[in-house]
This record gives structure tokens, sequence and C-alpha cells, in this order.
């Protein structure tokens, strides 16, 4: 009997455990909408040198996840908006998309990749989307699930949908009055059966940043967990930061719609660095070190106390040139790390220091950069720069930002040396109409880096491209102008 009681007693203490350190789960969202990102092996040494052992992807993208194999870490699989109608009206397709993205790289054991997710959809109810995925989401995912039946994975695969900060509201901005917006509501009900059906949690992409910018009635301390932050009161409950405020009106638009137990995992949450006012490294810092803090208190939020997310993925692991800056020119600057996989800010994911560990043996172009001739009349320069920026990323130069106060003709400069650098350095993407010029001179102003880009595989093909076309147009050049030279070493 005693034994029988101690092997209950071990059993119950080994589960609770298990939860604990399932709820406190930390990972981050790795994105590759990149011109020159750094590659995936060199991110799966990163993600691993700093203790990280969840990470989120936005699709499926083959490199990425044959880098992630035998790596250990749990991996959320991320299915775009572009291929729901797709896998909405085909059963076949969503069979065809779980053999080719899950089970030939799947395992639970370590020998392949540890998927533990699979995300319909990147924000399919997005109020800027309009309702173009609503018919789509709650059928692409009842046809991947059982596509993951058929494959035998459904036991060890959980379908999950990331749902956007804007999916819920509150008109008085008090977390009792939340609910799911009208028009999304009937989707949403039917997602909500379906995930309360296959087990699956809620989840929600939150952002304190962006709630900061749109509401003038959230303060930057209230954002950033500041301790002398106003607290705002909703009947008896009080809130003293914007995540418990945003993650308790998830929760009565939750309830609300007949699902109050419904377990949630925050799948992205963050703060940018560049590219907006108070968008810096000091404030993102201390914005992370306050939402950890919050986590690990333990103390949950009013509506659900001491009842944390599941699990919680931070946005964003890297920054990311090429993401839409329809929302702000911060988009691409997410990253706890630069793009070239150095450290912002001080951060501890358990490795057992406050500080990041940069990715090494990172491959550059070779350090050069394209900058304003000044000996040229510069009369055209502006126009050229805008240009420039119409195709390259000049975000740092918008108000706020780290290359926002670099005077003219410095902030040409920058503009040109953001082309140049796109296209790999090639001779001709610093011409300018004869303004460009290159120079080994680092032209970078305090806060403001003129970054050089990686080598990467496509750099090296289009420099190889690029030296082929030249070497025959000099040899068509050499045959058409100087047929005596030709004939010289014809002999």
């Amino acid at each position: 009997m005693a034994l029988k009681l101690h092997l209950t007693l071990a059993l119950l203490l080994a589960i609770s455990s298990s939860f604990s350190s399932r709820v406190r789960a930390i990972g981050v969202n790795w994105g590759t909408t990149a011109s020159h990102p750094l590659p995936p092996p060199k991110v799966v040494e990163l993600l691993k040198s700093n203790n990280i052992t969840k990470v989120k992807l936005l699709d499926a993208d083959p490199l990425v996840l044959q880098s992630l194999s035998r790596s250990n870490i749990y991996v959320t699989i991320g299915i775009p908006n572009s291929v729901l109608r797709s896998l909405n009206s085909s059963k076949k397709a969503a069979q065809s998309w779980v053999h080719d993205n899950l089970t030939r790289y799947f395992s639970d054991s370590g020998g392949g990749v540890r998927i533990e997710y699979v995300a319909v959809g990147d924000e399919p109810f997005l109020r800027s989307y309009g309702e173009q995925f609503y018919p789509f989401v709650v059928g692409a995912a009842t046809n991947i699930q059982a596509a993951l039946i058929g494959a035998n994975l459904a036991n060890k695969v959980k379908v999950v949908i990331p749902c956007s900060y804007d999916t819920f509201q509150s008109e008085s901005g008090l977390p009792s009055k939340g609910h799911f917006r009208p028009d999304v509501n009937k989707t949403m009900i039917q997602l909500l059966t379906f995930l309360s059906k296959h087990r699956s949690p809620f989840f929600v992409n939150l952002s304190p940043f962006l709630s900061y910018h749109q509401n003038k009635n959230i303060s930057l301390d209230f954002a950033i967990f500041r301790e002398t932050a106003h607290p705002r009161n909703d009947s008896h409950r009080t809130y003293k930061n914007s995540f418990d405020l945003n993650y308790d009106t998830l929760v009565t638009a939750l309830s609300a719609a007949g699902f109050p137990r419904m377990g949630i995992i925050v799948g992205q949450i963050g703060w940018p660095t560049d590219g907006a006012a108070n968008a810096t490294s000091s404030i993102a810092e201390r914005f992370l070190k306050g939402l950890m803090d919050h986590l690990h208190s333990k103390s949950g939020t009013p509506l659900r106390p001491h009842d944390l997310p599941m699990e919680t993925y931070i946005f964003s692991l890297l920054d990311e040139d090429q993401r839409s800056v329809a929302t702000g020119n911060f988009e691409r600057h997410w990253g706890m790390f630069t793009f070239d996989g150095q450290a912002k800010y001080r951060f501890d994911f358990g490795q057992g220091s406050r500080n990041l560990v940069n990715a090494q043996n990172v491959k550059y172009l070779p350090s050069k950069w394209c900058v304003v001739n000044n000996n040229r009349d510069l009369s055209n320069a502006t126009a050229r720069a805008l240009e420039a920026c119409s195709i390259a990323d000049c975000s740092a130069m918008s108000p706020g930002g780290s290359c926002f106060n670099i005077s003219w003709p410095g902030n040409i400069s920058y503009a040109f040396n953001s082309y140049y650098q796109q296209h790999d350095q090639r001779a001709d993407s610093c011409d300018f109409g004869g303004l460009g010029l290159i120079t080994t001179v680092d032209p970078s102003v305090q806060n403001c880096r003129f970054s050089v880009e990686l080598l990467t595989s496509l750099s090296v093909s289009l420099q190889v491209s690029y030296l082929i076309h030249s070497i025959v147009l000099l040899t068509t050049t050499i045959f058409l102008c100087f047929p005596s030279i030709v004939q010289e070493f014809s002999y």
C-alpha cells in the first residue's frame, strides 16, 4: 500500500513538473522574409547556443526544416494564407501538404524534426485583410486534421490557427466588455468548436507596441510593465500593464463565445527596435524583461490568476528587411538579433547569463559601401535616393529611427548603400546617374549603421553570373572594336 502511494505521488509530481515546465515554455518566431537571410544551419546554431527550445515558423521552407532535423527543437510549422483556399477545397491537397511538409520530416524521438503544431494561416482574421480568408480557414483546418489522422500523426501534432490582436476588441477598453469582432464572430464559433473538439489551444498574437501606438489611453509605462504606470480599474479588478489588459479581453471574448477555459498560447509578442518613435533596443529590453518577470512570477492575470499562457513565442528572432511596412516601418525591426545574428540587448533564455550569444563565423560581402559622390552636381540626388528607397530598405530613416537625424547628403548615401547591398554590391547598382561612389571607408554615423550584407549562396551565384556576363561583354567588345588585337592573338 505504501509503495503504491509512493508511486502515485511520484507520478503526480512528474505530471505537475511536466505541466509547470510546459506553461513556462518560451520560444521565438523565426521569419525568413529577408533579402539575404542568415543561412538556416547558422540560425539553428544560434537557437541552440541560446538554449531556445521552441521555434515557430511562418511557412514550411525545406531548407529550414532540414536544418532543424536532429536539433531537438520543438517546431510549429505555418501554412501561408495563400494556400488556405486549395486546402479548404481539396482533401487531397491537404494530404499532399501533410506528406510533403510533415511526414517526410517528422520525428518525436529526436531523429528528425520535432513538429508539435501546424499553424493554419498567418493571422487570417487580421482586420486589414477583410473577409477574403474567412470562408477557407475552418475547412482548411478540418482537412489538415483529417490528413494528420490518415498519416497517424493526429495524436502527436495539433492543428491551430494564429489569430491577430485585433480579432477581439472592447469598445470601452475594459476586459470585462471583451468580445470577438462582429464580422468574424460566426467563423470564430466554428473555429473554437473545432479547437475544443481536438483539444487544441487558442493561438493569439498580442502587440502591446501597436496597442500603445494606436490607443492614446495607453501610456508607454503601462505598455512595458513599469511599476510607475498608472493602473486601470475594471470593476473590482486592477490592471497594471497592457499585457494583462489584452489577455483578459481575449479571456472574456472566449467566455462570451462559450469557451471559458480554453487554453491560450501567445504565438507572437515583442517590441521593435527601430523604424518608429519609442522603437529602440533599450525599450525592447525593458519590455521583454517585464514580460519575463511577469510570466515567471506565475501571478497570471486578474481573470486567470496563477494560470499562465501555455507557451509564449517572442516576435522575433531576426530582423527581416523584406517584411511589409503597411503597418509601419518598424515591421522590419522586431528581431532580438540583427539580420546577421548579433544581439541587440541583454536577455536570458536560460543559458545561465543575461547576455545573448551572437551568431558565430558569419560570412559577409566585401567591406565596401556605396555613398554619394560629393564632387558631382547633387541637385537630382534626392530623387535618386527616393527611387532607391522604393526598392531597398530605408526604414531606419523613419521619424524616431536610428538614421532619422543624419544630415543631407548622408541620408542620400544611406539610401544608395541600402540599394547597393541589396543588389549584392554589383558595380552598376552604385551608379545612380553618376552620383554613386564605392568606398572601403565605413560611412556609419553614431547609431546609424551602414550595413554590409551577408554572403549567401544567391549572392555567390549572382556574382558569378555577373562576372561571366562581364567577361562575355568584354570579349564581344574586343572582337567588335579591336579586330587587329584579336588578329594578333590569333597567330
